[in-house]
């Protein structure tokens, strides 16, 4: 469901806005709501939790999901290609999602299996076989899933790496900062929640802020200066003690880390876009989706796999001792957060070099795009 709403809910606005400043106020308020909903999401579920239990978490969703099912069938205009054969790359779909399935149960499963067990490696060798037979299928089928042809289109090869890697140190960190609250400093799940409260804050205000600087300053600096705040920030939490405290350990921290990832997802979603003909929105939108969230499995399953492996072997080193658990678990966060950090620091390498400098134009795309969208859009 959420693979299928995500990109068609960015499709719209991609279509619906000219590229340039009207489009990057559009995103900076899609930015604003999509990433702040990972601490929104761990704050509500802290309150709902302790306050009517843990199975309404999930019931929450069904009339919030049938609202917003009414309201799109209400407000938002149909604009389906009513011409033409329509094809659905089956192949393709198969082999790229059983490809990253694999291997993400093989990174799961190297904690207990080990490294250089066969498990380890014969799942390893079958997810590269998958992944490499979906660009085979890719580049000879005729309606491809992915056609490669578009990373060349304006930065959007870039900036779908780059949100691989966004992905993959931050999703993981709302996990870590998590189990760190609960476990080692013993906060309940309603204190845990609302902890996130200004981790929430400070994402939407940068993104509101993000694209009117992307206007003015063009989408390299903005972006390169959230993935430095990113990166700074899981760097300070990997600096956590036992004995933390809220404030110095958890608050500051986080603010440094919504501030950059409000900075640094505006651009990244604006960059996705870039150039992209309204045929095309669609794939663009589900490119981006994408890569945020297979960065997020791939990241969290790397880094509990780190975190799990550096535990055991610190409780090991003490007999097991339950004393000595806390520590353990402090000690496999440092690693998690620190590798987390070094996949920060890649997106901000990649942005520093392959994102164009310069403001964003107003005329980019012209009036091609409109061109292509039925008359209610367009007006």
């Amino acid at each position: 469901g959420a693979a299928l709403l995500s990109p068609a809910a960015l499709s719209i606005i991609t279509t619906t806005f000219r590229e340039g400043a009207d489009r990057n106020r559009a995103l900076g308020i899609w930015g604003a709501v999509a990433g702040s909903g990972g601490a929104a999401g761990v704050l509500l579920g802290g309150t709902i939790t302790s306050g009517l239990g843990w199975q309404w978490v999930l019931f929450v969703n069904v009339p919030i999901g049938i609202a917003a099912a009414l309201l799109a069938r209400a407000f938002v205009t149909e604009s389906r290609r009513e011409t033409g054969e329509r094809h659905f790359d089956l192949a393709g779909a198969s082999a790229v999602t059983a490809g990253l399935v694999v291997l993400v149960y093989a990174v799961v499963k190297a904690t207990s299996a080990g490294w250089g067990s066969t498990q380890t490696i014969g799942l390893l060798a079958l997810s590269g076989l998958l992944l490499a037979a979906f660009g085979v299928i890719e580049s000879r089928t005729r309606e491809p899933l992915m056609p490669f042809s578009i990373f060349r289109v304006g930065s959007i090869g870039a900036s779908n790496a780059i949100g691989l890697l966004m992905g993959a140190a931050l999703f993981s960190m709302f996990f870590f900062v998590s189990l760190y609250m609960q476990q080692v400093l013993g906060y309940s799940a309603l204190k845990a929640g609302l902890s996130y409260l200004p981790l929430a804050l400070s994402i939407i205000a940068s993104a509101g802020v993000a694209s009117q600087l992307v206007t003015r300053l063009g989408m390299r600096p903005v972006l390169v200066s959230g993935m430095v705040l990113v990166a700074g920030a899981l760097l300070w939490f990997s600096q956590i003690s036992v004995s933390g405290s809220y404030v110095g350990d958890i608050l500051f921290p986080s603010v440094l880390a919504g501030v950059g990832l409000g900075l640094a997802f505006v651009p990244v979603t604006i960059g996705s876009q870039e150039g992209v003909r309204a045929n095309d929105a669609g794939l663009a939108s589900g490119l981006i989706n994408t890569s945020q969230q297979v960065g997020g499995a791939l990241g969290l399953a790397i880094l509990s796999t780190i975190a799990t492996s550096q535990t055991n072997h610190l409780l090991a080193s003490a007999h097991g001792a339950r004393s000595a658990l806390h520590g353990a678990l402090v000690g496999g966060f440092h690693d998690a957060f620190l590798v987390g950090a070094g996949f920060a620091l890649a997106g901000l390498a990649l942005a520093v070099t392959l994102i164009r400098p310069g403001p964003e134009r107003e005329e980019a795309v012209g009036a091609a795009v409109p061109e292509a969208l039925p008359a209610g859009v367009r007006s």
